[in-house]
């Protein structure tokens, strides 16, 4: 795997070709990651998001950063974790299953600037994945925090919240979309 300077690295904007294409597995060993997963933590505070994924910054990388504080509104459940007390890296996920019927959500994306609609999605993930280090670890998740994680998982495979949203959402942010495309110069 090329090693990418992490400082060169920023956040990638709709229709930008990096965040369709599928990522792929990485050695959770390579000491490439620590700077790059740095740098997204820090790229991801400063846009003020909960969570990147490496297409999002244009590397096909299976891995995804994610901090989602913790709130009030939403109490721990045995088991279940609801925030985080720090950023997690995630390297080459797996969903192990999904629990519950399917909710919706207003989501937006770091890469979508200023487009929010719903999304459905189960409110419970279990999620098996990589840290710095190589170390494997599983986390069980729900609320805000199952919602990010799914979310930042379907960037690794080339799917963003606008092929997810409710057919209202899409009606409702139709034209920021096109009006994205535009900027881009594709039709």
């Amino acid at each position: 795997m090329p090693t990418p300077d992490p400082s060169n690295l920023y956040i990638r904007t709709y229709p930008d070709p990096a965040l369709r294409r599928r990522a792929q597995a990485i050695d959770p060993a390579d000491e490439a990651i620590g700077p790059v997963a740095e740098r997204m933590i820090e790229l991801m505070f400063d846009a003020a998001g909960i969570g990147l994924a490496a297409p999002q910054v244009g590397l096909p990388w299976r891995l995804f950063v994610a901090h989602v504080p913790h709130s009030d509104e939403d109490p721990e459940v045995e088991g279940l974790v609801t925030s985080t007390t720090s950023p997690l890296v995630f390297i080459n996920p797996e969903v192990l299953r999904m629990e519950g019927a399917p909710e919706p959500f207003e989501e937006g994306c770091l890469s979508l600037p200023d487009i929010r609609a719903d999304v459905l999605r189960p409110p419970v993930v279990h999620l098996r994945a990589y840290g710095i280090g190589g170390d494997a670890f599983e986390i069980a998740a729900r609320g805000l925090l199952a919602r990010c994680l799914l979310h930042e998982f379907d960037h690794l495979d080339g799917v963003m919240i606008i092929d997810k949203f409710t057919q209202i959402g899409r009606m409702k942010t139709k034209s920021a979309v096109r009006r994205l495309e535009r900027e881009a110069g594709v039709r």
